[in-house]
């Protein structure tokens, strides 16, 4: 059984009508996962500390974005990150839910564990929010493990989009690892084979509308290999499920098979590497039906022994 964190109150992340991170999506995920029967094990998030979200990022960015919250209304980040009243207390919730299932992890109380979030978190840099996200809700989470013994940590990200963030945030730390597979022309515009950071950074690019089978071959071919020499201590995958062939924001050909396949590869390094420990985080995916479908399919898998 997959342990699931997460909490209402990021429902209350209210970036506007129109806007694609609505908090529909994160409703379409648990109501999904409850119909499956996938929710037993469903715990309470609680709030990221100050102190964790400086693991990664500047104390005086943390301290200004704290500072941003809007009584009422909008604050405006960028021209696609924006705050509501709940957007700040929605965020500490989104990397607390990811670090509370990293302790669980940890603890020993569960091997596998999916927290369902938003705001997403892959696109925020140390010092910048961008792309929907406010913190770097995975890349935080991964200095938690370090901090609790777990000394090499991967990061899988399969969104559509490049994990920026996170690519900034392990670029220069060879005991972490970031493997991304995105569509490429797409945002942020990062994510070349070229970056590879210190040897801890492997990117591989799609084209869109590559067929579902060269999606395959380049996850199997070319982030496994490097996460299974990595041998990491713990697996985190930065779940996005925008690569849908229905989604509205990029064109990919993916089917909800194909995240289940996605997530049986990177247990099966787990296995051999680090006794089976994964925690995956919810990043994109903005078609609800495919967002359900493609979350149930992940959950699944991701309990599978």
């Amino acid at each position: 059984m997959t342990t699931l964190f997460t909490h209402p109150d990021m429902l209350e992340h209210r970036p506007g009508l129109g806007h694609p991170e609505r908090p529909e999506r994160l409703q379409a995920v648990l109501d999904a996962l409850a119909s499956a029967g996938l929710d037993r094990d469903r715990r309470a998030a609680t709030e990221a500390s100050v102190a964790d979200l400086e693991r990664v990022h500047p104390a005086d960015h943390v301290a200004r974005l704290l500072a941003a919250s809007p009584d009422s209304g909008f604050a405006q980040l960028d021209a696609d990150t924006i705050l509501s009243p709940g957007s700040v207390r929605a965020a500490r919730l989104a990397v607390g839910a990811v670090i509370d299932a990293v302790r669980a992890v940890a603890e020993g109380q569960t091997a596998r564990a999916f927290a369902a979030v938003r705001p997403p978190g892959h696109h925020a840099e140390p010092d910048q929010s961008m792309g929907f996200c406010l913190f770097s809700n995975v890349a935080v989470a991964a200095r938690v493990a370090q901090s609790l013994g777990m000394a090499r940590v991967a990061v899988v990200d399969f969104d559509v989009h490049h994990g920026n963030g996170t690519q900034a945030a392990f670029e220069a730390d060879d005991s972490l690892f970031f493997a991304s597979i995105h569509q490429s022309p797409l945002y942020p515009g990062t994510g070349a084979v070229s970056e590879t950071g210190v040897g801890n950074v492997v990117n591989a690019p799609v084209v869109p509308h590559a067929a579902r089978e060269h999606w395959r071959g380049a996850f199997a071919g070319t982030l496994m290999p490097a996460l299974d020499a990595f041998a990491p201590d713990l697996i985190l995958i930065s779940a996005g499920f925008d690569a849908h062939r229905r989604d509205p924001l990029a064109h990919q050909s993916l089917e909800a098979e194909d995240f289940a396949w996605a997530t049986r590869a990177v247990l099966e390094v787990a296995r051999q590497r680090c006794g089976g420990k994964v925690v995956s985080s919810l990043e994109g995916g903005y078609d609800l039906e495919g967002l359900g479908r493609s979350a149930v399919a992940h959950v699944k898998a991701l309990g599978e022994d």
